[in-house]
């Protein structure tokens, strides 16, 4: 995550999507740079509005744009995939080398993920909270033109960046079955990316539902 308080703009890291390498070569000029833990780094925008939107608003002020990167999602779920299979998580819980492309997501569909089908959901990282925080800017991964413009007209700079943790080329496949399956159950993230226009435009999410209250 990358915090620049000048141009009042917040750059939420989503996995697989690049932003390393847009880390790297923004650094310099972010008053913040949230690399570690995993957990800090790629904060959603629930947690990001729990915990860096109170302080940002106390210490610099209100009035913070945020921004991030979205992938296609059956290519987002081939990077998580490939990311897993690479030589050095060979053994590992999470490993993705005994099944194919295929067996992932079918696993990731499942109600009870295995460990190595847990990778989450953009449309999730990215959904709206209650009161009102939420993305302004939102790009595609594939349209890196659009998001580089974005960042040299807001952050008056001239971007260069480098490709970073790139996993080996793979050809993947989907049945049409597990494809069909796929774009019923994660419906709200084909059509977020669908959205997406330049300039960051898109249908914005619905903020979460406010969880059930028992009554004692």
């Amino acid at each position: 995550m990358l915090v620049f308080s000048k141009a009042k703009l917040v750059f939420l890291s989503v996995p697989k999507t690049g932003t390393t390498a847009y880390t790297a070569a923004l650094a310099p000029l972010a008053s913040m740079v949230v690399n570690d833990p995993p957990e800090l780094k790629h904060s959603p925008v629930f947690r990001y509005n729990r915990f860096f939107r109170p302080m940002l608003e106390k210490f610099v002020g209100d009035g913070f744009d945020v921004m991030a990167v979205m992938r296609e999602p059956i290519d987002w779920l081939g990077s998580w995939y490939r990311y897993r299979r690479r030589e050095a998580n060979t053994g590992a819980q999470n490993s993705t080398h005994h099944v194919n492309f295929d067996e992932f997501v079918q696993a990731y569909l499942l109600g009870q993920r295995p460990a190595f089908a847990q990778v989450g959901s953009q449309a999730k990282f990215l959904e709206p909270q209650r009161n009102g925080t939420a993305i302004t800017h939102l790009f595609r991964y594939e349209d890196p033109e659009n998001l580089n413009s974005f960042l040299d007209t807001r952050l008056s700079t001239q971007i260069v960046t480098k490709k970073m943790n790139v996993s080996l080329p793979m050809r993947l496949e989907l049945t049409e079955k597990t494809e069909t399956r796929l774009r019923r159950k994660m419906l709200v993230d084909f059509d977020l990316y669908e959205s997406i226009g330049k300039n960051g435009q898109h249908t914005p999410l619905r903020p979460a539902p406010a969880p059930n209250k028992k009554i004692k």
